[in-house]
């Protein structure tokens, strides 16, 4: 296993991710497997990382952010049976979905939920259309 220190060029995060090997990244890398959990966006790159030593102190601090990302995962896993409860799943047409309540003033009874490209958020957003980009985490129960 391979620990990188991953940069998005969209909106500057930085974020850490394993891998089986380096070779394992470049496949996901070209296969457009790697992106943002912030923005969404496929512009992730390998940045500089220094070597990790574990100290006493540094043992602590890796708890403490143990801690806070297990307190984030467990919010967003809330968000994520709310939204599931009480908003129809529209998949991949959710740009499509979310027009054609706008425009032809549906009236439904739930909101929606779904997969959108940058550039379609982008897009409704420039027509008036609200929508928002929130974390999602993959069900891994194994």
């Amino acid at each position: 296993m391979i620990k990188y220190k991953l940069i998005c060029k969209d909106c500057n995060n930085l974020f850490d991710s394993w891998f089986a090997s380096s070779k394992e990244y470049e496949k996901l890398k070209k296969k457009k497997y790697l992106n943002c959990h912030l923005c969404n966006s496929l512009m992730v790159e390998k940045t500089l990382m220094s070597p990790s030593v574990f100290t006493s102190k540094s043992e602590g601090e890796i708890k403490i952010k143990d801690d806070k990302y297990k307190k984030i995962k467990k919010t967003i896993n809330e968000y994520q049976k709310f939204i599931k409860k009480n908003f129809n799943y529209v998949g991949e047409n959710f740009a499509y979905e979310a027009r054609s309540i706008h425009y032809k003033n549906k009236k439904k009874l739930k909101g929606i939920y779904g997969s959108a490209s940058k550039e379609e958020l982008k897009e409704l957003r420039e027509e008036g259309i609200e929508a928002e980009v929130i974390p999602w985490l993959k069900d891994n129960n194994n």
